[in-house]
């Protein structure tokens, strides 16, 4: 649920799908036991973060939290303003985090994002060959 709520924050829908939709997190979990497993444990650290981050601040898990009160929290943790300990630093999670959704959505669906070529139709690339 976290990590659904936090790519939907990522990269949240507009006129064209957002994250969650395109696949986003299937790709990062796909990528975590794969090309990305060295970075399993700063995610299972950072989410875990997130989620006291949510707790401490507000009472509330993050994924229940309003869009605006997630944007808010996810700011702080951006800017290292965090109450919580983390099992990892916190600015460089959410940079990783952010780096991962990109792949994630630009990505060829073939590696497990990009659900329909979402992000390609909306960039206006085809593929043709």
């Amino acid at each position: 649920m976290t990590l659904n709520a936090l790519i939907d924050r990522l990269i949240p829908a507009d006129d064209a799908p957002g994250g969650v939709a395109a696949g986003v997190p299937a790709y990062i979990v796909r990528q975590l036991a794969s090309d990305l497993s060295e970075y399993a444990l700063i995610y299972r650290a950072g989410l875990a973060g997130i989620e006291a981050e949510a707790q401490a601040m507000t009472g509330y898990s993050f994924a229940d939290l309003t869009i605006e009160s997630q944007d808010e929290l996810l700011r702080r943790i951006e800017h290292g303003e965090t109450v919580t300990d983390w099992g990892t630093d916190p600015i460089a999670f959410m940079r990783s985090a952010a780096e991962h959704a990109a792949e994630g959505y630009y990505s060829d669906p073939g590696n497990g994002g990009n659900n329909g070529s979402v992000s390609w139709a909306m960039i206006g690339f085809r593929v043709t060959g």
